[in-house]
């Protein structure tokens, strides 16, 4: 009964618009002595490739039996264009806390100076 199923393939946009990928049929052989025992197979999908920033979303592998239909809790996938560039902000952070102690510290040291005068 369960040897003969469905696997999709699909993606679900920003505007929750759901666009089938892939889907095909599989036929599964049960070996001799391997009858009413759970069994896992693992199917793998590229999605090759994303043409463009609308590619982003949430993408998900369904299976379906005859009568049950199992999903997958699916992957974000963030697309971005060609030449984008991660800015990273530690740098700046550091220069700045790094400033920011400078003159705290200076500033301390001319208070305790003054008051001793």
């Amino acid at each position: 009964k369960y040897t003969k199923f469905s696997i999709c393939y699909y993606w679900i946009n920003s505007l929750d618009q759901k666009t089938s990928i892939y889907s095909r049929l599989e036929n599964v052989a049960i070996p001799s002595g391997e009858e009413n025992k759970t069994a896992a197979l693992s199917y793998d999908y590229r999605i090759m490739p994303l043409q463009n920033t609308s590619s982003t979303g949430m993408y998900y592998c369904m299976v379906k039996w005859n009568d049950i239909q199992k999903m997958g809790k699916g992957v974000f996938v963030l697309v971005r264009d060609t030449g984008y560039i991660n800015t990273s902000y530690g740098w700046e952070i550091l220069v700045t806390l790094t400033v920011l102690l400078a003159v705290l510290s200076i500033t301390a040291t001319a208070l305790l100076l003054w008051k001793r005068k």
